[in-house]
């Protein structure tokens, strides 16, 4: 005896739903256009355009010529540029671990079911949400070398030569860092509180049965847990510690010297300020270079942890 398959006939597709499906189709448009057209407009063709712009010397009263390498080769015979990118991955380094360490202690601290609890939550996250201009300021007046609340309490506890903070080339930088720290740590804390809170507490109860301590518990169940979390943040603040800006400008505007001067600085720099398009554009598609090649060696480092 044979079995035979038997294969349902097509449904026939009938004038009304081909009409159906052009109407969801051009739905779908209407909420995905308007987006699109604007990171057209404002993302990708001004990337496309400083890509080219970055082998043209454009000044504002010439015209675009074609140059070549000969701005990339006038960038690595600069010294501001090499100053720039050292600066910059100073920052970076002390944004990016400082910023992580401190949101997830605030993230652990907060984490408990307590009355209250909501409003030290949304204090913390409150900087973030600031004004960049206003918390510059208030800083800045915090940092004063002679009459801010900072080196007062310096002075009290017995420091007798306070820092200079934005007024010395040797300070100015960690001061930045500092005022960075405090208004970021609080919205990464709340993605730190929510990777927390989404690790099922089995895993604890099963680790003090077999007689883990605290520290072993964070150790082997805490961090292995919040390793997407870890991820996002470590490379949503290398992106931002690179492509810092605004914090720099109203705190020291670059200075002392050129103690604070960051890569984003310097393209605004010669490009608004000295109007030389091509080389500022040739500078920002290095800078976009660096950051490109350390978000894709984490992602590669991320898939290698998950194998």
């Amino acid at each position: 005896m044979t079995t035979e398959t038997l294969t349902p006939a097509p449904v026939p597709v009938s004038r009304g739903n081909r009409k159906q499906a052009r109407r969801n189709t051009l739905i779908g448009w209407t909420f995905i256009l308007p987006n699109f057209l604007g990171f057209l407009a404002f993302t990708l063709i001004p990337v496309i355009a400083a890509f080219a712009l970055s082998f043209m010397e454009w000044t504002s009263f010439t015209a675009p010529r074609w140059v070549g390498l000969e701005n990339f080769q006038r960038m690595l015979q600069s010294d501001t540029f090499w100053v720039a990118l050292r600066n910059t991955v100073v920052y970076a380094l002390g944004h990016v671990p400082l910023t992580m360490a401190l949101a997830l202690g605030l993230a652990m601290l907060l984490n408990r079911k307590l009355k209250g609890i909501g409003f030290f939550r949304v204090a913390i996250f409150f900087p973030y949400i600031t004004s960049l201009v206003a918390v510059a300021v208030v800083w800045n007046m915090l940092f004063s070398p002679d009459n801010g609340p900072i080196n007062q309490f310096l002075n009290a506890i017995g420091i007798a030569e306070a820092p200079g903070w934005t007024s010395s080339s040797d300070w100015a930088m960690p001061a930045v860092i500092i005022t960075s720290v405090w208004r970021d740590m609080g919205y990464y804390m709340i993605l730190y509180l929510a990777g927390l809170q989404a690790i099922p507490t089995e895993l604890y109860e099963a680790a003090e049965v077999d007689g883990a301590s605290g520290w072993q518990r964070f150790w082997n169940v805490t961090i292995p847990s919040l390793r997407p979390t870890t991820f996002f943040v470590v490379v949503m603040l290398t992106v931002s510690s690179f492509k810092v800006f605004d914090l720099i400008v109203v705190m020291t505007n670059g200075g002392p010297g050129r103690a604070t001067t960051v890569l984003s600085q310097l393209i605004y720099q010669e490009g608004i300020g000295e109007g030389k398009f091509g080389y500022s554009s040739a500078i920002s598609l290095v800078l976009f270079l660096i950051v490109l090649s350390i978000t894709v060696l984490q992602f590669k480092l991320q898939q290698r942890r998950e194998r």
